[in-house]
Formats: structure tokens, C-alpha cells, sequence
């Protein structure tokens, strides 16, 4: 009998209305649209407005979608896994709320927060409950509303980062496509570098922590930048070389998209060709666990089944990873 890998077949996404853009950055902090898109390749991101919206309702509009363009029903679907570093509430889990949003009655579900590599994660750990054919149906969705932890006045985050989500349908597959392997890693000592200092069980909200604005996004870039490069290529030229593939074998990388030169330098590492890099960074910026499959939703017309995909992140905290999927379908 042929091994049963969990293949992705549908994809739904969701990006807000509201645009800032680098011109209206330039009356925020001290920037400018060059040095901007000099150092980051970001032009815009998209902002998710009203009063008590959270992810859940980004993820709901992309979980809804996915369901009407596979045709599935919601009482079908078997689990979901909700990637976010920015959930409505510490509890209960945004996955909770958005399973009850899309009447998905019949699926359990739970949140999944490895910072910007937490899609990847979600994809990983999904995939084991296909390939034990124990499900058939999981929705595995990332999203973030990354303005909701931003400091405006933060010129090294605010440039950076936006809204949004996109949510993938993984269902088992016996004739050789979906998920064919991965590498997920951690180290727990990035935290000095890239994370939230406040706001958990071990410096819970007080006036402190607001007054020191303790409760926003914060890096130093220059680290983050390092480890990104080295890692996110590390971990993707190893899962090429233990799948026997060189950069002619694979039909696009599809990055993290959290900078771009990162991004550029993974590549260079891979040696994968420019056409072949997939990128929205400049309409979206960061948009942590919605940029991956944002990405995929936005290029879902031009793969092909069959076609071998790399994808690849790097997190805060730090986490990093890279799969390797075979797509499953062309799209209608």
C-alpha cells in the first residue's frame, strides 16, 4: 500500500481593507519611504480597524473561503490548528472561537505559537494526524494581528509589520504528493532578541510593564537578521540535500516573507533563481504566521501539481524551519 502523506488541496485567505503605506509612516517616526524599502522591501501593510476585532475574525473570512472553494462542509472537517502570536484572549483559544465561527462543530482545535515559524509547525503537526489516518480533514490556518502589539513610535517594528491570515485544507494522499519531509528547530536563548517582554506569567501586566511599554513587539534587528539568514538557509539547503534535489528540481521557494534581503540571501544560499522566489512583502510586510500561506494563496494559480515546493521560515524566540511539499492540484 502507498504511504499516506497529507496533501494540501484548497486555500483560502484574508487581508484587511485599511493600507499604510510608507508615506503615511513618515508623519509617525523618523523614516522615509526609501530608507524603507531600502532595507526592508516593504511599501505597504495591511491593517485590521474596528473596535473588537481580533485574529479570529481575519481567520474566520479565510477559513470560510477555503471551505467554499473546496466545497467542503463545515461539519466535515475533522480538526483545526490555529497559528497566531497575537490570539483574541490568553484564553479561550482563538481556534475555539473560530471553529465556532464557521460552525465547524465536529472539528477540535487548539493554538499553535511559534512566533513567524508557527505555520510551518501547525503544517508538521497536521500532517501527522492525516498520515495516521486518523483524520481526514484539517484545516491548519496562521494569522496575526501584529498591530496589535506594535509601537507606533518604533521605527524598528512599526516599518515592518501587518495584519492577516490564510488558511490551507490538508487531506491524505496516497500517489506520491503533499508534505514529504521537514526540519523544525528551536533555541530558547533568541528570546533576549526577538519577542514580547511582558504580559505572561512571569512579568504579568502591571502599571510597570504598560508605563515601560513592556507589552509591544521587540528585536534587535542586526541579531535577527543574522540568525535569520544562517538558519532559514541552513535548514532548507540540508532539506535539499537529504531529498536528493538541487535548485533546478524545485518550482518555487516560498519564504517567510519578514525581509528582503533575508529572503535574498536564503535564496542566493540555495542557489534558487530569482523567478523563482515568491514574494508579497511589499503589499503585506510581516504578517508573522500569515505569511507563508498569504503567500500561497496569492500565487495559487501559478503551481501546478506536482510542482516541488520549499518553504522556510525564522521566528522569534527564535524558532526556524523548512518543508518540502509536492502541490497537489492546479487550480481552478
Amino acid at each position: 500500500m502507498s504511504k499516506i502523506r497529507a496533501a494540501i488541496t484548497g486555500v483560502g485567505g484574508h487581508v484587511p481593507d485599511y493600507i499604510l503605506n510608507n508615506k503615511e509612516l513618515e508623519g509617525l517616526v523618523e523614516t522615509s519611504d526609501e530608507w524603507i524599502m531600502t532595507r526592508t522591501g516593504i511599501q505597504e501593510r495591511r491593517l485590521l480597524k474596528g473596535e473588537g476585532k481580533g485574529t479570529s475574525h481575519m481567520m474566520e473570512i479565510a477559513i470560510k473561503e477555503l471551505l467554499q472553494k473546496t466545497n467542503t462542509d463545515p461539519l466535515e472537517v475533522d480538526m483545526v490548528i490555529s497559528c497566531t502570536t497575537t490570539p483574541d484572549f490568553v484564553f479561550p483559544a482563538t481556534g475555539n472561537l473560530v471553529c465556532d465561527m464557521c460552525g465547524l462543530k465536529n472539528a477540535f482545535s487548539y493554538d499553535l505559537n511559534a512566533a513567524c515559524s508557527g505555520f510551518l509547525f501547525g503544517l508538521v503537526t497536521g500532517s501527522q494526524f492525516i498520515e495516521t489516518g486518523k483524520y481526514k480533514k484539517v484545516i491548519v490556518v496562521g494569522g496575526d494581528k501584529m498591530s496589535s502589539i506594535i509601537n507606533y513610535t518604533d521605527r524598528a517594528t512599526c516599518i515592518i509589520f501587518g495584519d492577516g491570515a490564510a488558511a490551507v485544507m490538508l487531506e491524505p494522499d496516497s500517489s506520491g504528493l503533499g508534505i514529504q519531509d521537514s526540519i523544525l528547530r528551536t533555541d530558547g536563548s533568541g528570546a533576549l532578541f526577538l519577542g514580547q517582554k511582558a504580559g505572561g506569567s512571569r512579568r504579568p501586566a502591571s502599571i510597570e510593564t504598560v508605563t515601560n511599554k513592556e507589552h509591544y513587539a521587540y528585536q534587535e534587528g542586526a541579531t535577527v537578521f543574522k540568525h535569520a539568514v544562517s538558519n532559514m538557509a541552513q535548514v532548507s539547503v540540508e532539506i535539499l540535500q537529504r531529498n536528493h534535489l538541487t535548485a533546478d528540481d524545485i518550482a518555487y521557494l516560498v519564504p517567510h516573507q519578514a525581509n528582503k534581503r533575508i529572503i535574498e540571501a536564503t535564496a542566493e544560499r540555495m542557489n534558487i533563481k530569482e523567478d523563482k522566489i515568491l514574494m508579497n512583502i511589499s503589499r503585506y510586510g510581516n504578517t508573522t504566521n500569515g505569511t507563508i500561506p498569504l503567500l500561497l494563496w496569492d500565487y495559487e494559480k501559478k503551481f501546478k501539481k506536482g510542482d516541488n515546493l520549499i518553504m522556510a521560515a525564522f521566528g522569534g524566540g527564535f524558532t526556524w524551519g523548512s518543508i518540502y511539499l509536492k502541490w497537489a492540484y492546479d487550480a481552478k
